[in-house]
């Protein structure tokens, strides 16, 4: 089977599509025949080694994949041959094929396609879990979404608008903030301008953030923070910008603020439940359509580099998927 190789940590340019044996089956696994990848920007770092933890070399790349469910002797979990899935692993999707643990994937809604359902999981999961399970964002709230025309953020923008909240984007570029506007934010802000907090506070009719959505980090999230409602809450989901930072623990005390970790792989580790109960919920919207995830640039398995170069830029609107069944 064709399959990425990171033989060793580096660069996207030095990785190479392979031709290697397909992956073993252990009893109870499921091999899923992967029709599409989504690449996210954790995927990129883990190519670099750069990631907080390290896959052990040589590995392939890639955690969340759409596909079909080719061999599953036993029926474990109660699939079977034929059965459309979405998924998401530590690694091994970006690949023909990819063999998994029944609890690593999910049943497809009918008429979802392949490129949606591999961009889907991990962020949609990743903001209803941060904005429902850890911030409780209340209909009415004024949400704040950071890095809004990334996957992660479009995603926050309309599980935001779901859960009732006032979302306001705020995005680097123009490009960027009319994409959230198409997707369903309220109001956009330029937080790279000079006195956007004044901008933001006459958005909120000088209220603040109650839920602030940040995988951005740098010094625009400490900047953030001191634009947070009373009793507003902060979620740490990322730091796309590179630089983590240190925030004054006065400002907590001033605002009455909480800071809030989201880490999407100890879910299903620390809270299976809220795992199980948050993907029904969204399965839910994504099935009646009231959620149509945002699919950004397709690419096919050949061209896997120029996924990577698309999403490190920060250039990217909305998830990077590679097509891998043709």
């Amino acid at each position: 089977m064709k399959a990425v190789v990171v033989e060793q940590y580096a660069p996207i340019d030095q990785i190479e599509l392979k031709e290697i044996y397909p992956p073993v089956m252990e009893p109870g696994q499921l091999r899923i025949l992967v029709e599409a990848t989504g690449i996210g920007f954790v995927d990129g770092l883990k190519i670099e080694g750069r990631y907080q933890t390290k896959d052990p070399l040589p590995f392939i790349p890639g955690t969340e994949f759409a596909g079909i469910v080719s061999e599953a002797p036993g029926r474990p979990g109660g699939y079977q041959p034929g059965m459309r899935v979405m998924g998401m692993t530590r690694s091994g999707a970006l690949a023909e094929e990819i063999v998994v643990n029944p609890e690593a994937v999910y049943p497809l809604p009918d008429g979802i396609a392949p490129e949606v359902a591999a961009s889907f999981r991990a962020n949609y999961l990743t903001a209803l879990y941060a904005l429902s399970a850890r911030a409780m964002l209340c209909a009415g709230e004024q949400l704040l979404v950071l890095g809004a025309a990334g996957g992660t953020g479009i995603a926050a923008i309309q599980v935001g608008k779901l859960l009732g909240a006032r979302v306001i984007a705020a995005a680097s570029t123009l490009e960027k903030r009319e994409f959230a506007l198409a997707h369903g934010a309220d109001a956009a802000i330029d937080y790279t301008q000079a006195g956007w907090r004044d901008t933001f506070k006459e958005l909120t009719g000088g209220h603040g953030a109650d839920v602030i959505f940040d995988p951005v980090g740098g010094e625009i999230s400490v900047q953030t923070f001191r634009s947070i409602a009373w009793r507003g809450r902060h979620l740490v989901v990322g730091f796309a910008a590179g630089a983590i930072p240190a925030l004054p623990f006065n400002l907590p005390l001033l605002k009455g603020g909480a800071l809030l970790g989201v880490d999407l792989a100890q879910i299903p580790v620390r809270e299976p439940d809220v795992q199980k109960r948050l993907m029904s919920q969204l399965t839910g919207w994504l099935a009646d359509g009231q959620l149509k995830p945002v699919v950004g640039r397709v690419f096919a398995l050949e061209d896997f580099r120029d996924a990577f170069r698309t999403m490190q830029t920060r250039g990217a609107l909305g998830k990077m998927v590679v097509r891998i069944a043709k």
